[in-house]
């Protein structure tokens, strides 16, 4: 899919599906993971078709579900570990790896930086948008001055969860009560981009746009788009990228 925001001049973005690619079931066929148990040789011919087609460089992370942040730049090797990334720099795709969990891009409207976060239950309670912001801030600007996309993640239908998942986001902020609905005895089921939005508010970045909720943007839901681990558990993973050409 194309990410529909308004980014600035000069700002791309991708959100890849599963078609176009080598590797076979269960990774059929885009699958971008190289750790998931796939064919390394699948997964290179992938990337590099992704390459191809962007016409920039996407960097593939080693994404530890963690609150790391790393600058990339034209010599950042893939697989440093971190859970966003940001850059000034032009062709540097900033690039999440997901099957279930939410892929955030952001941009500045004057088009200077942009960045990318992988945001699963655990990264985001921990502070990883928080973590990203406070390094993309100083050339940002105001964050009212931030456009932001969300993509494709489990929805608010599937995304089952513990009591102390709710507990990690209501000790910092009562008002995150309203993404979760009871569910089962002890279990509840947790809207992730409604609680991406919250955090994104507190920071005072507003202009978010893509997923807001509905089954479209489910990756447990639409399975001939989306890889989800959460539905199949053996999985490959899409990605989203934000870039400047």
């Amino acid at each position: 899919m194309s990410p529909q925001w308004p980014a600035p001049p000069g700002v791309l973005a991708f959100c890849s599906e599963r078609a176009g690619g080598v590797s076979a079931p269960p990774y059929d066929s885009l699958n971008l993971g190289d750790h998931v148990g796939d064919d390394e040789a699948a997964v290179a011919e992938n990337r590099s078709r992704l390459a191809s087609q962007l016409q920039a460089r996407p960097v593939f992370l080693k994404q530890v579900h963690g609150c790391g942040v790393v600058q990339l730049t034209r010599d950042t090797p893939d697989g440093i570990e971190a859970d966003a990334c940001w850059t000034t720099e032009s062709g540097v795709a900033c690039t999440m790896m997901v099957a279930d969990c939410l892929p955030v891009l952001l941009a500045d409207r004057a088009g200077q930086v942009v960045g990318a976060a992988h945001c699963g239950w655990r990264g985001l309670a921990g502070g990883v948008l928080e973590a990203l912001w406070a390094q993309m801030a100083p050339l940002a600007g105001a964050p009212q001055e931030v456009v932001a996309w969300l993509g494709p993640c489990i929805g608010p239908e599937a995304f089952e969860v513990g009591p102390e998942v709710r507990a990690a986001f209501l000790e910092q902020d009562a008002g995150a009560a309203r993404a979760f609905r009871p569910h089962g005895e002890g279990k509840f089921l947790a809207d992730l981009q409604a609680l991406t939005r919250q955090r994104l508010v507190a920071l005072g970045i507003t202009g978010i746009h893509g997923n807001d909720g509905s089954l479209a943007w489910c990756t447990v839901g639409n399975g001939s788009r989306f890889f989800s681990h959460r539905r199949d558990r053996v999985s490959g993973r899409f990605a989203a990228g934000v870039w400047r050409a």
